[in-house]
């Protein structure tokens, strides 16, 4: 594996290939960015349909928390191979939690906030990482975990194997769209984009698999009553559920100091490779690097930066929540 990686790497270095899947402006021309954005909002459009017609006021917080644990956990780096780091993405377990169409508007809120606040990937690109990111990965995960729990439905551990399966499934599918935006924009040759990405991505997708099969599991020990096989969250979701969430959240942020400290895939290639003034820079910074330049100490500044991130981002998104649900009614 780690040979195969550094090949991959190798392959980058050599044709400015990005690593990392939130998109930087620069990298995707102005058609296809905006062909994103046109796309992007459509899709959104119809998820708010959809979710209009599955789910209740009352639900709207648990969508809020589940999106606060996918906002928490992309900040947990874990080692891969070669120095590089990477993190989960969290489409495949928003889509199976939620439903598919609740996970498209959870994973662009946290995408949303990511790129206003965290300039995590860029403004005009943000359409693009919306749909790889937010539609592809939830789409692909969602598909995989249902259709593999439909062919093995009395399987005892078929649902860790989907859960597994949906989420390695999910990270490469967000691996093609970004490997197919750069090729149509003319950035990188799809020939050399696709496997490249696909490759390095492999790897990255065990992790989001072992991540989404035990969150998957601790919620099913816990409260199986609330999760449904082809809506998500289906029943009423209790205090105490929200509550354990939230300070699972917390947790999360207190490790977030903790987490690797290699660098990502793209910082590893741009320093290999000469060309890390590719990427634009932002036209301004919040919170720069996941941190609160007010506050001395890079673990206190993380800590407290992903603390507000994670608040906002479950604010918005049980705000979100509760405008769908009142509309239907």
């Amino acid at each position: 594996l780690r040979f195969i990686f550094l090949i991959c790497v190798k392959l980058q270095s050599m044709f400015w290939l990005p690593l990392v899947l939130h998109i930087p402006d620069g990298f995707l021309t102005p058609a296809v960015s905006l062909f994103g954005w046109v796309l992007a909002v459509l899709v959104i459009w119809v998820a708010i349909r959809h979710t209009e017609a599955q789910f209740g006021e009352k639900q709207a917080p648990v969508m809020g928390v589940v999106a606060a644990f996918i906002f928490a956990a992309q900040a947990i780096n874990f080692p891969i191979a070669a120095g590089t780091s990477g993190h989960v993405l969290g489409g495949a377990l928003a889509g199976i939690l939620m439903g598919p169409w609740a996970g498209i508007l959870i994973m662009t809120s946290v995408i949303v906030v990511q790129g206003l606040l965290f300039q995590d990937g860029g403004l005009l690109v943000m359409g693009w990482n919306i749909l790889s990111m937010g539609v592809f990965s939830v789409l692909a995960g969602y598909a995989a975990f249902t259709g593999i729990l439909r062919l093995f439905p009395k399987w005892g551990k078929a649902r860790s194997v989907a859960a597994f399966t949906a989420a390695w499934l999910s990270v490469e599918a967000s691996a093609v769209a970004t490997a197919v935006a750069l090729s149509v924009s003319g950035t990188f040759p799809l020939y050399l984009s696709l496997p490249s990405l696909t490759g390095v991505y492999a790897l990255v997708g065990l992790g989001e698999g072992i991540v989404t099969a035990a969150a998957l599991g601790l919620l099913l020990a816990s409260r199986p009553e609330v999760l449904h096989r082809s809506q998500g969250m289906a029943g009423r979701v209790s205090a105490s559920l929200l509550t354990i969430g939230l300070a699972i959240c917390g947790i999360l942020v207190l490790l977030s100091p903790y987490a690797s400290q290699a660098p990502d895939g793209l910082e590893t290639v741009a320093e290999a490779g000469g060309f890390s003034t590719l990427a634009e820079e932002p036209v301004y910074e919040v919170f720069p690097a996941y941190t609160i330049d007010l506050l001395d100490g890079a673990g206190y500044s993380t800590m407290a930066a992903l603390l507000i991130g994670t608040i906002l981002v479950f604010a918005l998104v049980s705000m979100v929540g509760q405008l769908v649900a009142r509309a239907e009614e």
